[in-house]
């Protein structure tokens, strides 16, 4: 009983110790449960603070595209809370025409395979956001499960590479459209970019096809030695001035250019950039000015014309032999002293011939003429017709001024004994008109001062009309005789106090036709004969003797018919007193552009109302 009673204690103490084992293992997993679970909060508060402070949005999608989880700093950038996307395909955020790329992509991934997608997403205010996504696939046993990745937004550096590349190609469009050639090449010639220019001048159709030749392919032998001189100073940094080097294009065309290079930068190794200008048609024009040049000078050595060119700095380039024979001085040494031909001009002459060529270097005269005397060695004036301008080369630059001068002294000599000898028959002419003046004088005194006062009312309104001193002074001659053919009518009608009958009118009015026949065969500076004829036609047709109109009667002859009437209504007659002065205005005024010319009949009433004209006594 003793044993057993003690096997039973020691069991129950044995159990005891188990249970406070038991106790302590329990307490030990609580404590180390409670350790492990605040660890993994401890975990997961730093995994969150990292998620959240990350710039680039990370994402989870099941293996439906579907969104399972997007961090928070989406809202951010892309303005969409985790709600607005949480739940949703990711497809429907894809800008329209990148979904067919973001689907491929996707069956990519279900497929196991990781690739980068760069893609617009729409924003929740609708304005689209580039962003690149590196998306890594989870499988299970084989099976898409889903997968988890980051985007980032690339925005600005899409917005950076649009500007370059339409910076780019702007540069290239203004390179393209350069009118000079470019080039770059390297060292030993071979040609790296070309632009259309280049191409052109060259005659290839496309830029690229020059590219990889080398420029040596076209460039004239004769421009080897000047072109290896220009590449040696590029490549010590010296641009210096233009040169000209003669080419050849691809069909054998002969061109000429001007160029000049400097060395760049281009691919990471140094270079020569050449700009290249074709001046062919400049050298052809330059080369037919010459040949023009030559024929020019061949020719005005031979010729009576005294011919010269200037060059830009005043200087004679070529004066013709001819200037010996008008001025005496040799052609050396109008060459030694450019201004010899200012110094022979003559002293009244001087002014007029500075300002015409003054106006040809303004650009106000162009080979306009200007007659001038100089004076020859021998101290003999000559009259000489000079002819200038200024010539220019295709290209607008200014190459002198070429000038002719022609020897006129004959003809000058010539016009003024025409003036003389004009001059003797205006004299004679007027002695003529006297006489015949003096011979209707003596018959009819009444109207011999009707004709004198007649003609000078005409000359003042010929004068206030401006017209010239040749047609005032045939105004003032037809004047003094306009009524010459009344001495063919019998007196006693001129004087007859009663109404004259149709006859008796017929007879007096054939007096313009008679004046008309006694003069036309004078010979006279004017028209004295035609005028007298006409100096009873009325504007609209009315007058005599041959019914005359508007333009058709000469203006000399419609002021001298407003003087015939205003005198004639004027004057005191045997047969009648004055009717007036201002009966006479009115007359004129009245019948304005009917009877009488306008302009005649405003300048009459003008001498008379504003001037104070009075008729001659």
């Amino acid at each position: 009983m003793k044993d057993a009673s003690k096997t039973k204690q020691a069991l129950t103490e044995e159990l005891a110790s188990l249970r406070r084992r038991i106790q302590e293992l329990e307490q030990s997993e609580a404590e180390r449960k409670k350790a492990a679970l605040k660890e993994l909060q401890t975990s997961e508060e730093k995994y969150q603070m990292l998620v959240e402070g990350v710039s680039d949005v990370l994402f989870e999608i099941d293996h439906q595209g579907v969104v399972l989880y997007f961090s928070p700093i989406g809202k951010v950038i892309w303005e969409y809370d985790q709600a607005d996307v949480i739940g949703k395909n990711f497809i429907e955020f894809v800008h329209q025409d990148d979904r067919e790329l973001a689907i491929k992509r996707f069956q990519e991934l279900v497929a196991g395979m990781e690739y980068p997608l760069t893609f617009r997403i729409k924003s929740k205010s609708g304005k689209y956001i580039w962003a690149r996504t590196k998306t890594k696939p989870r499988m299970e046993n084989g099976r898409f499960m889903g997968a988890s990745g980051i985007l980032t937004d690339i925005t600005d550096q899409k917005q950076a590479e649009e500007a370059l590349r339409e910076s780019e190609a702007l540069l290239q469009s203004l390179i393209d459209y350069m009118h000079d050639a470019m080039l770059i090449l390297t060292w030993d010639g071979s040609i790296l970019f070309a632009n259309q220019a280049a191409a052109r001048i060259i005659e290839f159709e496309r830029p690229e096809e020059f590219v990889g030749h080398n420029m040596i392919e076209y460039l004239h032998p004769d421009s080897f030695q000047k072109a290896a001189e220009d590449l040696e100073a590029v490549k010590a940094d010296k641009m210096g001035f233009p040169s000209e080097y003669q080419l050849h294009s691809v069909t054998g065309r002969h061109i000429w250019v001007e160029s000049i290079g400097g060395k760049i930068i281009f691919r990471n190794a140094s270079a020569n950039l050449v700009c290249i200008r074709d001046i062919t048609e400049r050298k052809l024009a330059d080369k037919a000015l010459r040949e023009s040049e030559e024929r020019y000078r061949k020719v005005a050595d031979f010729t009576y014309t005294w011919e010269y060119w200037l060059a830009p700095d005043g200087k004679y380039i070529y004066v013709s032999p001819a200037c010996e024979r008008i001025s005496g001085y040799r052609v050396e040494e109008f060459h030694q002293d450019p201004n010899l031909l200012e110094k022979i001009t003559h002293p009244d002459d001087k002014h007029s011939l500075a300002v015409h060529l003054r106006n040809v270097l303004r650009g106000k005269t162009d080979a306009s003429e200007l007659e001038f005397r100089i004076i020859t060695r021998d101290g003999k004036e000559r009259w000489i017709s000079h002819v200038c301008s200024d010539i220019y080369s295709q290209t607008d630059e200014y190459l002198g001024r070429r000038g002719s001068n022609r020897d006129i002294t004959v003809r000058k000599l010539a016009e003024e004994e025409l003036l003389r000898t004009l001059e003797s028959l205006r004299k004679a002419v007027g002695a003529t008109i006297q006489v015949m003046v003096l011979a209707v004088e003596a018959r009819d005194p009444y109207t011999a001062g009707h004709q004198l006062r007649t003609a000078d009312l005409a000359r003042t309104i010929a004068t206030d009309m401006g017209l010239t001193q040749d047609t005032i002074d045939a105004i003032r001659m037809a004047g003094s005789i306009h009524d010459i053919g009344k001495l063919y009518v019998p007196s006693e009608l001129l004087t007859k106090p009663s109404r004259l009958t149709d006859i008796e009118l017929s007879l007096i009015k054939e007096h313009s036709r008679r004046g008309y026949e006694m003069l036309k065969d004078v010979e006279s500076p004017w028209p004295l004969a035609e005028i007298i004829y006409q100096h009873h036609e009325r504007m609209n047709g009315t007058g005599y003797p041959r019914n005359l109109k508007g333009d058709d009667i000469l203006m000399e002859a419609r002021i001298l018919a407003i003087s015939d009437v205003v005198e004639s209504m004027g004057s005191h007659r045997p047969y009648r007193p004055s009717l007036g002065i201002e009966a006479a205005l009115e007359e004129i005024e009245k019948n304005r552009g009917t009877f009488y010319d306008t302009g005649a009949v405003d300048a009459c009433l003008r001498v008379f109302r504003e001037k104070g004209y009075q008729l001659l006594q």
